[in-house]
């Protein structure tokens, strides 16, 4: 495990609501540009009237696709926002949600595409840092890099391993 700071002052805080019709994933690449965030954290409350969620499989180094095409409440909802990953210069948005049908059964995933109905209410909180994503060819993703980030103090290592 690393450890390290990345906020030793005050952040801002956003709230950022969207409405029915609005497509969650696209709406959160554009606010993240719009605002120019490279460090934050969300998590929201609200619904949806249909999801595409995605399991990423290792084996193939690629997501999985599930449908979600019901009502559906969100009952978590949460990620991260990163700099550009590798030579982008665009901000990189990770969201995770799980929703609830109308029978009260989940299903939760990778965020890749959902739209709001009836609302959508995000509160984001950004950092003061830096942080960067590096392509990590191993595992087929782009992972949060400590070292191309820029942080309040240094990175602590600690052994979870075990003998």
């Amino acid at each position: 495990m690393h450890v390290t700071p990345i906020a030793d002052r005050p952040q801002k805080v956003f709230v950022v609501i969207m409405e029915e019709g609005e497509e969650i994933a696209a709406g959160l690449d554009a606010f993240a540009r719009r605002m120019d965030i490279d460090a934050a954290s969300f998590s929201a409350v609200g619904a949806v009237r249909a999801a595409k969620l995605g399991f990423f499989d290792l084996e193939i180094r690629d997501y999985r696709t599930i449908r979600v095409e019901e009502q559906s409440e969100i009952v978590a909802f949460l990620g991260d926002i990163t700099g550009a990953h590798d030579d982008e210069s665009q901000p990189k948005v990770h969201a995770h949600m799980v929703i609830a049908g109308a029978d009260g059964r989940t299903t939760g995933g990778h965020l890749l595409e959902a739209w709001v109905r009836p609302t959508f209410e995000l509160v984001v909180t950004e950092s003061p840092a830096h942080l960067r994503r590096t392509y990590d060819a191993e595992r087929g993703l782009s992972l949060i890099d400590l070292e191309r980030s820029s942080t309040v103090g240094p990175t602590v290592d600690i052994d979870l391993k075990g003998p």
